[in-house]
C-alpha cells in the first residue's frame, strides 16, 4: 500500500498541491527574469556590499543570467520550461536584487514588456524585493495587473530580530516589514515573505518564534523558509573561511522543520522548505545531495514523524 507521500500528500500546505489545485491540474511553473536592479544596500543608498549572507548571484539559476534582455530571457526561460519539466502555464518571476527599486513607471516598463511574451499562457507575475522598497504608488502598479494575473509580492523577512538584522547589515529593520505589511493589508496582491533559519547567534527557541510572527500577519499567503548557507562573493564567506561557525546538517534542519511547521498557520502556503545556491559558489553546508533528494529526505522526516502544519495552535 502507498504511503500519503507516495501519493503526494504531505504534512504541510505545499506550494505544488496549491498550484495543482488552483490551475485545475495545468503544470505551472515560475520563469525567473532579471530586471537589471541594484539593491539600496549596494548601491549607497542605505549602504555598500549588501547583506553579508549574499552574493545576488548565488540566488539566481545560471541560465537566467546569460539572456541579454527581458524579450529574450522569458522567451528561453519558457523553452526550458517547456523542455524539461513540460510547463503548460509560466509566473514571471522578477528575482534577482530589489525589483521594485526603481520609479513606478520605470517598473511598469518592465512588468509589461516581461509580461507580452506568450501572454495567453501566463498566469501570474511574482516581485521579490526589500520590504524598505514599498510604498503605495509601486502597490498601486502591482494591483493594477491583478485583473489579468495573480500577483505576488515577495519580500525579505528575514530575521524577526533586529539584532540580526544589524549583524548582518540588511540596512532595514523588522519594523520595515511591518510596516510594509500594514499597507497591503486589504490589498488583492498575495504576500510572501522569506525567512533564514541558523544565524550562529540565534537559538532555537528564537527561530520558532518565527512562526508567531508569520501567524499575527493574515495577509502574509505564503513563506519561503532558507537555512543559512555561506557562499562565495559575501562577507560572511571571507569571515566563516577565516573563522567556520556551527551550521545546520540536514537532520538537523530537517528536525528544525519537524518543530517549526506544526506552530505555522495551516493556510499559510509553503513555497519552499530550504535554499539551495550554485553548487561552484556553495561554501557550506554542503549536504552532498541533488535538490530533488534533499527535498525527499525532509518530506519523508516530515511523514514518518506525523508532522502536520497547525497542529500546535
Amino acid at each position: 500500500m502507498e504511503s500519503l507521500l507516495q501519493q503526494g500528500i504531505k504534512g504541510y500546505n505545499n506550494y505544488g498541491a496549491w498550484l495543482r489545485e488552483k490551475y485545475e491540474g495545468q503544470r505551472v511553473f515560475k520563469v525567473i527574469v532579471d530586471g537589471g536592479f541594484t539593491c539600496p544596500n549596494r548601491d549607497g543608498s542605505k549602504g555598500y556590499g549588501g547583506c553579508t549572507y549574499c552574493n545576488v548571484d548565488s540566488f539566481t539559476p545560471s541560465v537566467s543570467r546569460q539572456e541579454p534582455n527581458l524579450r529574450e530571457q522569458v522567451i528561453k526561460g519558457m523553452e526550458r520550461a517547456v523542455k524539461g519539466n513540460r510547463a503548460d502555464k509560466f509566473i514571471i518571476y522578477f528575482q534577482p536584487n530589489t525589483n521594485t527599486y526603481a520609479p513606478a513607471h520605470y517598473l511598469k516598463m518592465l512588468y509589461d514588456e516581461a509580461l507580452s511574451v506568450n501572454t495567453e499562457n501566463i498566469v501570474g507575475l511574482s516581485v521579490g524585493t526589500r520590504p524598505d522598497c514599498i510604498d503605495a504608488e509601486k502597490i498601486a502598479l502591482l494591483e493594477s495587473y491583478t485583473d489579468r494575473f495573480d500577483v505576488d509580492l515577495e519580500m525579505g523577512m528575514e530575521s524577526i530580530y533586529d539584532d540580526t538584522l544589524l549583524q548582518i547589515n540588511r540596512g532595514c529593520l523588522h519594523g520595515d516589514l511591518v510596516n510594509a505589511l500594514n499597507l497591503v493589508k486589504n490589498s488583492p496582491l498575495d504576500i510572501c515573505v522569506h525567512t533564514i533559519f541558523g544565524f550562529p547567534w540565534e537559538t532555537k527557541e528564537m527561530m520558532l518564534k518565527y512562526a508567531d510572527e508569520i501567524n499575527r500577519f493574515p495577509q502574509i499567503k505564503f513563506v519561503k523558509f532558507h537555512h543559512l548557507h555561506i557562499v562565495e562573493g559575501s562577507v560572511m564567506g571571507v569571515r566563516y573561511k577565516r573563522d567556520p561557525f556551527k551550521l545546520f546538517t540536514l537532520p538537523e534542519y530537517a528536525d528544525f522543520l519537524c518543530e517549526l511547521l506544526p506552530l505555522v498557520r495551516p493556510d499559510v502556503v509553503i513555497q519552499r522548505l530550504f535554499g539551495l545556491s550554485d553548487m561552484e559558489l556553495l561554501i557550506a553546508p554542503n549536504w552532498g545531495l541533488k535538490k530533488s533528494e534533499i527535498q525527499h529526505y525532509i518530506d519523508k522526516t516530515i511523514a514518518d514523524r506525523g508532522v502536520v502544519q497547525g497542529s500546535a495552535l
